[in-house]
């Protein structure tokens, strides 16, 4: 160590010492607040000191910085600074889904606040820099899962609320087949069996897609889904003909939430434009030759999902709640009637899966979401609610023997919590996969908050159209986007670069 540090300026040995105990409270953390185990805590705390010296092995003051060495330096120190930001405090997401449209809209890039409800310890922590769960262009996994730290949030400003935009990772990642990234495992298992989306070379029959190889991964690295967070730990919902009632009362309703709708037209030769839908254009310019439900109508009303003929000649169309109206007004338009499935359907694609549930997507529970210390009856009938939080997210041995139900080898009949609970809704409601396919989101899983977006651009569409600049420099809020400051941050920064150029010209003239 001696010799290391002769080498060293000033600086750099201040660098050093100052790294050096951040690693040592580091361990602390993990170890004694964590809870880490020794072996993964000084496995974890060694490999980081390792790297601390051997960077400053590599110094040499004796000799002048060569090229290489400057641009080496310059990325380690890039990178470092950047991966505590991402970790800590901030990290930028794009949304790639139409879930959340048209609160968040596909093509909007935007910054999720990680000190929000208090930053996530990396649980996964060895892992290739900015690369989430896959390593660019060559693909494989983009982490190593040994050392681990167990889930442990750090201090935040406040705590997930009713109606924020969360960005979590998505609980049923947990097996993913690697052919099928955008589709749940679990799923494709109920839609296909077990041993055809294991089998080599299996094939998705509807759609000739592979299902590919079958990987499990950490917390962390599944994939990061964002939606609307309408009930938090301790509340009861229920949704009633597509309505959403939180703790008895109807939840929060805004302009921007989308529904399907039967369009019926007054013509029976009105044509739909062949339209590629979730964000695309359309692949032809068909229109009516009467006049009707016109590409440049789809435009103006922002229809990005998909329109297509019903078997009745009537037409399938999602719009949001604030154009509702103003399209019921269009000359063609004789009804427009919610798509709402019937009360007591059953469908199997709905949470939890059991036919002991009637429920769908417009019509379900009621339900109580967990919370931390809260203990409920569980028996062979209701089990199939809690079966994935108790055997998955709370790794407890979850057996079911007749009609007993066995947690670590004991008969139960009550179940305590672990952890807090939530359940995450897109506002897209007739169009996303969110809590009511899969269930519970745990609060282990929850990334960040969603709290602005920069930057929002169409795709497909040409440069003059590519830019929502309406969308530039909005909060995120639980009604919507604000107001764009675009145009107030650029006046700022012209009178800053104004401001330095006058201040120059001037100094030089004295």
């Amino acid at each position: 160590m001696k010799k290391i540090l002769s080498r060293l300026n000033k600086r750099q040995k201040i660098w050093f010492w100052g790294f050096t105990v951040f690693n040592g409270l580091f361990f602390c953390l993990i170890f004694f607040l964590a809870g880490a185990d020794i072996i993964n805590a000084l496995a974890m705390l060694l490999i980081t000191q390792f790297l601390i010296v051997a960077y400053y092995m590599s110094i040499r003051n004796d000799k002048k910085k060569s090229k290489t060495r400057e641009w080496f330096d310059a990325i380690v120190f890039a990178v470092v600074a950047a991966t505590l930001i991402r970790a800590f405090f901030i990290e930028a997401f794009t949304i790639p889904t139409s879930s959340e449209e048209k609160t968040l809209m596909i093509g909007d890039f935007l910054f999720v606040s990680k000190s929000s409800y208090g930053a996530r310890l990396p649980m996964t922590p060895i892992a290739f820099p900015f690369a989430h769960h896959t390593m660019p262009l060559i693909g494989g996994k983009a982490y190593i899962e040994w050392p681990k730290i167990p889930y442990y949030r750090l201090p935040g400003f406040g705590h997930v609320k009713n109606y924020d935009a969360v960005v979590f990772n998505y609980p049923d990642g947990d097996t993913v087949a690697l052919g099928q990234q955008d589709q749940s495992y679990y799923q494709l298992v109920r839609d296909y069996g077990h041993d055809e989306v294991w089998k080599e070379n299996g094939i998705e029959r509807n759609t000739g897609q592979p299902f590919g190889k079958v990987v499990a991964r950490p917390v962390d690295k599944r994939e990061n889904y964002i939606k609307r967070c309408v009930g938090i730990a301790g509340d009861t919902l229920y949704i009633k003909d597509r309505t959403l009632f939180i703790n008895n009362k109807p939840a929060l309703v805004v302009g921007t939430m989308q529904y399907s709708y039967e369009l019926q037209t007054k013509n029976e030769n009105v044509r739909v434009p062949n339209f590629g839908g979730s964000g695309g254009q359309s692949n032809t310019t068909e229109t009516a030759s009467n006049g009707g439900l016109t590409q440049q109508i789809l435009d103006d009303f922002d229809i990005t999902e998909k329109v297509y003929p019903l078997r009745n000649g009537n037409f399938f169309i999602t719009l949001p709640n604030d154009k509702v109206e103003k399209f019921k007004q269009l000359p063609f338009v004789k009804s427009l009637k919610p798509m709402i499935a019937d009360s007591g359907v059953y469908d199997p694609r709905i949470f939890p899966h059991s036919p002991n549930y009637s429920w769908n997507v417009d019509n379900f529970g009621p339900l109580v979401i967990p919370k931390a210390g809260m203990t409920i009856n569980i028996d062979t009938t209701n089990i199939v609610l809690y079966d994935r939080i108790i055997g998955v997210y709370e790794h407890n041995d979850l057996k079911i023997q007749g009609d007993k139900v066995m947690i670590n080898g004991k008969e139960a009949k009550t179940y305590t919590f672990k952890m807090n609970y939530y359940w995450m809704m897109g506002d897209n409601r007739h169009n996303s996969a969110d809590s009511r396919f899969w269930g519970f989101v745990p609060e282990d899983h929850i990334v960040g908050k969603a709290v602005f977006v920069w930057m929002s651009l169409k795709e497909n569409a040409t440069i003059g159209n590519k830019f929502r600049w309406n969308r530039f420099f909005t909060f995120v809020r639980p009604d919507g986007l604000s107001r764009s400051y675009f145009i107030p941050f650029l006046i700022i920064v012209f009178s800053i670069i104004l401001g330095f150029y006058l201040y120059g010209k001037r100094k030089k003239k004295a």
